[in-house]
C-alpha cells in the first residue's frame, strides 16, 4: 500500500485552512450585515378612485380610454346637458326680473312722482277753499231764506267731499316721500336671495354633468360608454392614482421594535435590478395578522406579523400596482425630519 505524499497532504491542508477562515470571515460579515439592516419583502400598492357622475343623465361623450394617463381636472366624460342649460337660462331670467324689483324698491319714488303728488295736493286745495266758500255763501243765504236748504246741503257736502280729497293727496304725498316698506323691501331681497341660490343650484348641476379626474393618475377600467344611463351609484371610470406609491409589506413580531415611522428605506425590483428607489416608513399597523400568502418570505407563514407602509419615490411610474419588491431597512439610520423628501430614484 502506497503512502500519503506528504507534499501533497500539507498544501491540501493549509488550504482548507484558508477556507474555513474565509468562510467564517464571510460569515461574520453576513451576521453584522443583517444585524445593520432589515430586509422585508412585499408587493407595490396604490390608491384606486371608482369616478361617478354626480347626476342622473344619459351619457353624450367618453373623452378617455384604458390605460390612459390623464392629469388633474382633465375632462373625462360629459352627460346630455341640454335640459340642465335651459334651467339655467330660466334661473337666470328670474333672477334678473326680481333685481329689478329689489332696484326699484331701493330707489324709492321718482322725482316726477313727487312733483305730480305735490301738485295735486294743491289741486285739492284750491278745491277745498272753492266748496268752503260757496258753503259759508249758502249758509248766509239760508239764514235769511233766500235759498233752499236742499241747497245749502249739496253745498255741505261739496265741502266734505273737497276736504276728503285734499286729505287723500297729503296722504300720497307722504308716501311719495317716505319711499317702499322696509318690510317690503326686506321681502323683496329675500325673494332676490332665493332665486340667486335657486339659479347657483341649476349652475352647479350643470356643472356635475362634465366628469374630471380628481388626481394625476391612470384609467386603470372604463366601465359605461356613450349612451349608457348615469347616477351616482354607478362608477363610469376606475382611475389608478399616480400617488401616493407604497409598498405593502410584513415585519415579524420580534423585529417590531427595530423600526418607527419616518425611518429611510430602500426599494428594490426584479424588474429594473440596477436601481434603488428611496422611500420612508409611512404607516406602521397596530395590531397583528397571520402572514398573508403572498408574502414570500423566509420565515414560517404561521408567524404573527405586522403590516408595513413603505412609501417609495416613483417619478417614472416604474413601481406598478401588485410588484413584488424588497425593502431594505438601514436600522442606523435615523428617522427624517420630513416624511415627504424629494423623490428621484437612486441609479
Amino acid at each position: 500500500m502506497n503512502k500519503p505524499n506528504k507534499r501533497l497532504i500539507i498544501p491540501i491542508a493549509v488550504a482548507a485552512v484558508l477556507l474555513a477562515v474565509l468562510a467564517g470571515a464571510w460569515y461574520y460579515h453576513r451576521q453584522q450585515l443583517n444585524a445593520s439592516r432589515l430586509t422585508l419583502y412585499g408587493n407595490v400598492d396604490i390608491r384606486q378612485v371608482d369616478l361617478a357622475f354626480n347626476g342622473n343623465a344619459r351619457i353624450a361623450s367618453m373623452l378617455v380610454v384604458e390605460g390612459q394617463q390623464v392629469h388633474k381636472g382633465q375632462l373625462l366624460a360629459q352627460l346630455d346637458s341640454e335640459r340642465l342649460q335651459q334651467t339655467v337660462a330660466e334661473a337666470s331670467a328670474r333672477v334678473a326680473a326680481q333685481q329689478q324689483v329689489v332696484d326699484r324698491l331701493l330707489a324709492g319714488s321718482r322725482p316726477q312722482e313727487i312733483r305730480k303728488a305735490r301738485a295735486d295736493v294743491h289741486a285739492a286745495e284750491a278745491q277745498l277753499t272753492y266748496a268752503q266758500l260757496q258753503y259759508k255763501r249758502s249758509q248766509n243765504l239760508a239764514a235769511r231764506d233766500v235759498v233752499s236748504k236742499a241747497r245749502l246741503d249739496n253745498n255741505k257736502a261739496q265741502y266734505d267731499v273737497a276736504a276728503a280729497q285734499l286729505n287723500a293727496a297729503q296722504q300720497a304725498l307722504a308716501l311719495a316721500l317716505a319711499g317702499p316698506r322696509k318690510q317690503d323691501v326686506a321681502a323683496a331681497q329675500a325673494t332676490l336671495q332665493a332665486l340667486k341660490a335657486g339659479l347657483k343650484l341649476a349652475q352647479k348641476n350643470l356643472q356635475d354633468a362634465s366628469l374630471y379626474a380628481p388626481e394625476a393618475g391612470v384609467i386603470q377600467t372604463r366601465i359605461l360608454e356613450p349612451g349608457d344611463m348615469a347616477s351616482p351609484q354607478l362608477p363610469v371610470y376606475t382611475l389608478a392614482l399616480l400617488n401616493p406609491v407604497w409598498v405593502r409589506a410584513y415585519v415579524p413580531e420580534p423585529a417590531l421594535g427595530l423600526i418607527h415611522p419616518g425611518m429611510q428605506a430602500q426599494i428594490l425590483s426584479d424588474s429594473y435590478p440596477d436601481k434603488r428607489y428611496p422611500g420612508w416608513i409611512g404607516f406602521i399597523s397596530p395590531t397583528a395578522e397571520f402572514t398573508p400568502k403572498s408574502v414570500e418570505t423566509t420565515e414560517l407563514r404561521s408567524s404573527l406579523v405586522y403590516q408595513v407602509r413603505v412609501f417609495a419615490c416613483n417619478p417614472q411610474d416604474q413601481l406598478r400596482l401588485g410588484m413584488p419588491v424588497t425593502v431594505i431597512i438601514p436600522l442606523q439610520s435615523a428617522a427624517r425630519e420630513s416624511q415627504t423628501p424629494g423623490c428621484a430614484p437612486a441609479q
